[in-house]
């Protein structure tokens, strides 16, 4: 049996207002402490992760139908009118369920974790894609300097199709702060350094990929053990940042057998 429901058709509702913010707002998860997870396969990566939503939204249309899982995983279970659903969604095609989760607390950086540095990556998609490759090869943590884009942002959330769930994401940091980490770091470089292929490659370690247009930082690059760039017999000037480390980071996870 579905639990107790409570049903939304006012534009107006205070609920309804916060949620539209999470879904379109960047930086709102950040002012409201939790963020917004829309569609079933967002919503099933978290349950299957041991996440447990504070509410669920369900389009009315949709709850008939929904999942028990999905009704029963939540502290509290919400129902909005059909033709107020469109106004919170971000998708063009909106997903008919939705859970709000609480934001995890500020992290410390692990100093041991193989980690992937985030230099001012701007592109949600990059940023989603890359959470999705660490976490595939083994990489359990994810250091973001400022700059980069919202990583709780729903975006990147889609982007990273519950990537999230899996990794220990630290944001905001300064780049002195990566002084923290005592894994060598490796930097990549699109034009000097050790070829990819030929590269000895250390575990654990860090990866550095950098800003989508000036690449890694100076700073950043000096605290770096090694430069690496991979080969582009095609001759392309540069790989955009997502596919780059989803090559680095599956040649460290190789690596290591």
């Amino acid at each position: 049996m579905k639990p107790a429901i409570t049903f939304i058709q006012s534009r107006d509702n205070a609920l309804l207002k916060d949620v539209r913010r999470l879904a379109q707002d960047s930086t709102a998860y950040r002012k409201q402490g939790r963020v917004w997870l829309e569609g079933d396969h967002l919503c099933s990566a978290a349950l299957a992760r041991g996440q447990r939503p504070d509410i669920a939204l369900f389009s009315e249309s949709f709850w008939p139908v929904a999942p028990v899982q999905y009704a029963q995983s939540a502290i509290k279970n919400v129902v909005i009118a059909d033709a107020l659903w469109q106004d919170i969604s971000g998708l063009e095609s909106p997903a008919r369920m939705g859970f709000v989760l609480q934001l995890p607390g500020a992290a410390a950086l692990d100093a041991q974790a193989p980690t992937v540095v985030l230099d001012r990556l701007q592109d949600a998609g990059n940023v989603g894609s890359i959470l999705r490759s660490a976490s595939a090869f083994g990489f359990t943590q994810i250091a973001a300097v400022k700059g980069t884009a919202a990583l709780w942002s729903a975006k990147v959330l889609r982007a990273g199709m519950g990537a999230h769930f899996a990794l220990h994401l630290v944001e905001g940091l300064a780049e002195p702060d990566i002084a923290a980490l005592r894994v060598p770091l490796l930097a990549t470089s699109s034009h000097q350094g050790d070829f990819l292929h030929r590269a000895r490659l250390p575990w654990p370690c860090g990866w550095i990929m950098g800003h989508e247009g000036q690449g890694v930082a100076p700073a950043l690059q000096a605290r770096a053990s090694g430069l690496i760039r991979i080969t582009q017999p095609g001759g392309e000037e540069s790989l955009n940042v997502a596919a780059a480390a989803a090559i680095c980071l599956h040649a460290s996870a190789a690596a290591r057998g």
